[in-house]
């Protein structure tokens, strides 16, 4: 199941107000550590688990359930207590093998919400397919924001983490007309669609077949500019 951002917090704080949850928290790159953070602030019980010394050391002003760990099978993750938990998520968007088996070993040691990071639509269905709620916090932090894009030439919007940026685009006359399929964006420059604004209107719902429009604005993510392919995206605008 796919979750929006409302969704993942219906989820995570889904016992009574006078109720307190235990969070697992899997992973504490930009998007895990964040998360443990605002958890923390809201009074939330957290075991946290990344393979990174210093990252454990910076979690541990909030939790004593902070550990270093090198392996993710189950017999590691049952020593660390997170099989307690009320709500573990997994953080690990970018190792597709390790997500999908630290996934499956959550599920499997019986935690009754297990939620998973994806990094793509294919690593989303595996991690439903095996029982995990599933969140694609790149598209929904893009989508959030695409309303209040309004540039006339391209600009990275922010860096997400080390992995992804999120940028608008001004399409001009250069792929005007043709389809999203024919432009081979991927392809060319290294982003990915995920929004298309014109005439005010904003759509999401992005097909092979969708035909662009000069004057159309696209929201897309893409590898930081050093991971690009060769080609700049800065072609789409000019």
């Amino acid at each position: 199941m796919r979750l929006s951002e409302e969704r993942v917090q219906e989820a995570m704080f889904k016992k009574k107000s006078n109720e307190k949850n235990t969070y697992g928290i899997i992973g504490l790159g930009r998007f895990g550590h964040a998360l443990a953070l605002e958890l923390a602030a809201a009074g939330a019980d957290l075991v946290v688990l990344d393979r990174e010394e210093e990252k454990v050391r910076e979690l541990r002003e909030y939790t004593e359930n902070a550990y270093v760990v090198h392996a993710l099978d189950k017999k590691t993750l049952s020593e660390t207590g997170i099989q307690n938990c009320d709500v573990a998520v997994v953080c690990i968007g970018e190792q597709l093998d390790i997500s999908i088996l630290t996934t499956l070993n959550l599920v499997s040691l019986g935690v009754p919400t297990v939620i998973s990071k994806a990094a793509s639509a294919e690593h989303g269905e595996i991690l439903e397919k095996i029982g995990a709620q599933v969140v694609y916090p790149e598209k929904d932090m893009a989508l959030r924001l695409a309303k209040r894009l309004i540039s006339k030439r391209v600009f990275n919007l922010f860096e997400l983490d080390h992995n992804i940026d999120i940028s608008e685009f001004k399409l001009t006359s250069r792929l005007a007309g043709q389809t999203v399929l024919e432009a081979q964006l991927r392809n060319r420059y290294g982003v990915n669609i995920i929004a298309i604004s014109r005439g005010g209107w904003l759509t999401t719902d992005i097909t092979p077949d969708y035909t662009l429009a000069e004057g159309d604005t696209l929201v897309a993510t893409s590898p930081p500019s050093e991971r690009r392919p060769a080609r700049p995206a800065t072609c789409i605008i000019s």
